[in-house]
């Protein structure tokens, strides 16, 4: 049956990430319309809170990969093979200067924010293809369109991300298969928790050059509520993503927030030099 023919209550998702934020706001929101949601995530515990909230939930750590080929065997188990969409919304982001950021830092950011989104797809791919059709989506930022100071080992995950889901598209035209990019900017959610976590395991800033600018972006990070401008919740989200998911004609992408779509608009026409200036302004040189 084709994507456009099937009611919303016979399509299947599989939804990285959905412990907070983005991911368990889209999982509630199209279980609401209909869809069989498989909510995944890393801790047991949120998995059983999942379920507690009606949620078909699964345990998938997207950094391990018998947890994903686990995960996926049991989804498709449990749907008699089928697996109409893909959301790959688990990430999170690595602060801190480059010059900080150690190989294993970069390495960890990556298996999160890309490798675990590419093993998960190669593992849809396949049952997409026997059915002729099939949806995948990328959660990136855009930091996938923009770089900003202090965040160069998530931005470099979200550019990667970005191409390898352009050439995706690509190589599977006309298969049925659409590959859509999702660019959020700032979203309320629990990214600056997880970001903070995360530069106090792998940066040593009382060594660093950059320890002032480390402070005023700590306090940024620990700032309660909204940290940026035109911060939206994450219903903004999931209102594109429900575009891509149920429109016969899904975009390649979609921009959420202001930020994306003014950034887009600067880097296709600004000089870098001039757009450089602009990006360490908005990116506070270290403030998030």
């Amino acid at each position: 049956m084709q994507r456009n023919q099937q009611t919303n209550s016979e399509r299947v998702i599989l939804i990285t990430g959905c412990s907070s934020g983005i991911g368990y706001c889209v999982a509630h929101g199209l279980k609401t319309r209909g869809w069989r949601v498989f909510a995944t995530a890393r801790q047991a515990a949120d998995v059983e809170r999942l379920q507690a909230e009606g949620l078909e939930s699964v345990c998938l750590d997207v950094r391990d990969a018998l947890s994903i080929q686990s995960a996926v065997t049991e989804i498709l188990a449990r749907t008699d093979g089928r697996l109409d969409a893909l959301f790959n919304n688990a990430g999170y982001g690595q602060p801190g200067a480059v010059e900080d950021v150690s190989r294993d830092a970069l390495r960890e950011q990556f298996e999160t924010n890309l490798f675990g989104a590419l093993e998960v797809t190669n593992q849809v791919i396949p049952v997409m293809r026997r059915q002729g059709a099939g949806q995948i989506l990328y959660n990136s930022s855009v930091l996938g369109l923009v770089a900003f100071p202090y965040r160069g080992a998530y931005v470099a995950s979200k550019f990667a991300l970005e191409g390898l889901a352009d050439t995706l598209r690509l190589e599977l035209a006309g298969t049925g298969i659409h590959v859509c990019l999702i660019e959020p900017g700032p979203i309320l959610s629990r990214f600056r928790d997880n970001a903070h976590t995360a530069y106090q395991r792998h940066i040593r800033a009382a060594n660093s050059l950059h320890r002032e600018k480390y402070a005023a972006m700590e306090a940024r990070l620990l700032k309660e509520g909204p940290a940026a401008p035109f911060t939206l919740p994450p219903e903004a989200v999931l209102k594109r993503v429900i575009h891509a998911l149920e429109s016969p004609r899904p975009r390649a992408r979609y921009p959420v927030t202001t930020p994306t779509y003014l950034f887009a608009i600067l880097k296709r026409w600004l000089p870098t030099a001039m757009l450089d200036a602009i990006l360490r302004r908005a990116g506070g040189e270290g403030r998030r």
